[in-house]
């Protein structure tokens, strides 16, 4: 053990003996493994299986005891806390006053301590070309899970209706052509059969004539911003490009965003040792759809499991519900979300349902408020005592932080991404066209990682989750579903007496 794992070491385990810091059982091996990386300047993947708000501790003290220049890449979001709170108290503890700052853009030589700077300016800077940071500097990244999101939305260019009338100022004499192109652009979007997700990839010959103009402007170096970024990014095969509508003002948005980030990142890991941080990457320790999204290479991979003494969540899953895709579902569905809900009606604590098919959502929730009121909200936000919430997947991952833990958690669907959603059907074309398994490879382990990261929450409370979704009894990867929910205590039917105790006890 280097002399920097054994300061962490001694410091972490007396600071856990007399601090009311939340309980986790891996800190010490994930405080080890922090230094042991930061100290021999290699990368490393950590899937802590917990919220980042119980693991901070594990990486903040190697940070703050190492002697060297350190990167802190974090959500912007948890900065005020994580200064002023976190790092504050450990300062004070440690009596180690390193220098802290928080950046907006890293500068070629950083100066000795920890530097803390958002994601997306992280990127930023280790995107440009010509970039003058520092070599070889120790990075951390928490909440990896979102890497790729970050990556694209960085990548991602979108033409709006003000980008079109600022062309229009600065191409006077093209203001016709410009106005033709926007015609027949809308003719042409608002002419796809209508979709719940509100957004329709183009083909090329609906993109022609844009295309056409784009190109001749580019070759004489007159395309202004964002348009001269949006060709940049159509140059490229890894692209999905596609246009959102708003049909109440007979306006779009197009927008072009890649496909995968593995060869736009893989450069930068080339550049400096970095360590991931999340709650889940995958669903395997060592991490091999992870690290082929994000073009890493071998590394050192840890994966925590939740302990199933205090991390254990109740399970119910019916195992003889139809098919989602059947017109039978959705009337015993509503049965099993009301029975649930009658037993759970004396807990004050919130209720979450989690669906992603639109018209169903919408359908929930009518059902819902029409024998509940207003307590039921559809991907609005709910009271902390009795109030109901149906949303989507990505809606409960944004947001479940800022709400009351739910003492019952249903699943009505799993969430599969949809290949009725263009982009979704975007990029399982590109992975056929380059001969990959689309399944295995994009819609199974994206649903695996909305389940972990669903659940993680519901945790420490051993809260109630319950399944709908028969594909789990009735499809091969069922028992990968079952494992990514792992460790749980699991009931098949509406056990009123067993549901109310763990409601009770939640």
């Amino acid at each position: 053990m280097g002399l920097l794992e054994a300061e962490v070491h001694a410091s972490l385990r007396s600071f856990l003996r007399v601090q009311n810091y939340p309980f986790w059982s891996h800190h010490l091996t994930m405080a080890r493994l922090i230094s042991r990386a930061i100290r021999l300047k290699r990368s490393a993947l950590i899937q802590t299986g917990s919220t980042m708000h119980r693991y901070w501790v594990s990486y903040l003290i190697p940070a703050l005891l190492s002697q060297e220049s350190i990167v802190l890449v974090v959500p912007a979001a948890q900065h005020p806390r994580l200064l002023n709170e976190e790092i504050a108290h450990l300062q004070r503890w440690l009596e180690s006053y390193n220098p802290v700052q928080i950046v907006d853009r890293l500068s070629p030589e950083l100066r000795l301590g920890l530097t803390i700077i958002s994601p997306e300016n992280w990127l930023r800077d280790r995107l440009n070309p010509n970039r003058a940071f520092a070599q070889s500097v120790p990075t951390l990244i928490d909440s990896a899970d979102e890497l790729e999101a970050w990556t694209k939305e960085i990548l991602s260019v979108a033409l709006t209706a003000s980008d079109w009338e600022t062309a229009k100022s600065h191409y006077p004499q093209q203001l016709d052509l410009i106005r033709n192109l926007r015609i027949n652009l809308t003719k042409a979007i608002f002419s796809h059969p209508r979709n719940p997700y509100e957004c329709y990839r183009l083909d090329a010959e609906e993109l022609y004539p844009l295309r056409r103009w784009l190109k001749i402007l580019a070759q004489e170096s007159r395309l202004i911003s964002p348009f001269r970024e949006f060709w940049q990014r159509w140059q490229s095969d890894n692209q999905i490009l596609w246009a959102t509508v708003e049909r109440e003002t007979g306006q779009f948005t197009l927008q072009i965003s890649p496909v995968e980030v593995a060869s736009v990142l893989q450069p930068i890991w080339e550049e400096a040792p970095v360590v991931f941080m999340g709650g889940f990457l995958d669903a395997e320790k060592s991490a091999p759809t992870y690290r082929q999204q994000m073009g890493l290479g071998e590394m050192l991979c840890l994966q925590f499991s939740p302990t199933r003494q205090s991390e254990n969540i109740q399970l119910y899953l019916p195992d003889r519900l139809p098919l989602p895709n059947t017109p039978e579902f959705r009337g015993l569905m509503m049965d099993q979300i009301f029975s649930l809900m009658a037993i759970a009606n004396p807990n004050p604590k919130p209720i979450a349902i989690l669906v992603d098919d639109v018209p169903l959502k919408a359908q929930i929730g009518v059902n819902l408020a029409a024998e509940l009121g207003s307590k039921v909200q559809v991907e609005k936000p709910i009271s902390d005592r009795g109030g109901i919430l149906v949303c989507g997947w990505d809606y409960w991952h944004r947001h479940n932080q800022q709400m009351a833990t739910p003492q019952l958690l249903i699943m009505v669907t799993l969430p599969l991404p949809s290949l009725e959603d263009p982009l979704v059907a975007g990029r399982v074309a590109y992975f056929k066209r380059q001969h990959k398994d689309w399944f295995r490879l994009y819609l199974l382990p994206t649903a695996l990682l909305a389940l972990q990261q669903a659940v993680m929450p519901l945790r420490e409370s051993q809260a109630l989750v319950a399944v709908l979704d028969s594909r789990v009894n009735s499809r091969s990867y069922g028992h990968r579903v079952l494992n990514a929910l792992e460790p749980y205590a699991k009931v098949n039917y509406l056990d009123k007496s067993w549901l109310a105790k763990r409601l009770g006890e939640a």
